[in-house]
């Protein structure tokens, strides 16, 4: 199982990246994914998780109406478009794939984590 995120970078504040993540080695299509991140010093943290058929998508309060998760089937991807984004939001973002239909928002659900890609924004 392989999971290659891409798509991070340096931005200032109020800027938008999107992140992607594509997956190999698992049924994607009948598997939930979640993104996380993680600061310097910090434990990570939930930020979105997304259900099989793109029916169910969570956030994190501190995410909710900036960021967007999305989902493609036919190309084994999974997306987090981040929006109007903050010096706090700064981390190393990480996907995950848990066996399972239904998203979680728990890092112990999930069996399978991308190596994770940096996000930086300046003020």
């Amino acid at each position: 199982v392989q999971l290659t995120e891409s798509g991070g970078g340096s931005v200032q504040a109020g800027g938008s990246l999107r992140l992607s993540c594509v997956v190999s080695g698992l049924p994607f299509s009948t598997s939930a994914m979640g993104w996380f991140r993680q600061a310097p010093g910090k434990e990570r943290e939930f930020v979105a998780t997304i259900s099989w058929r793109d029916r169910d998508t969570r956030y994190a309060d501190s995410v909710a109406g900036r960021f967007t998760i999305s989902r493609d089937n036919a190309k084994s991807t999974v997306y987090l478009q981040t929006d109007s984004l903050k010096p706090e939001d700064a981390a190393v973002y990480y996907c995950a794939a848990r066996a399972a239909i239904w998203g979680s928002t728990l890092t112990r659900d999930y069996a399978y984590w991308g190596q994770g890609t940096q996000v930086t924004v300046s003020s």
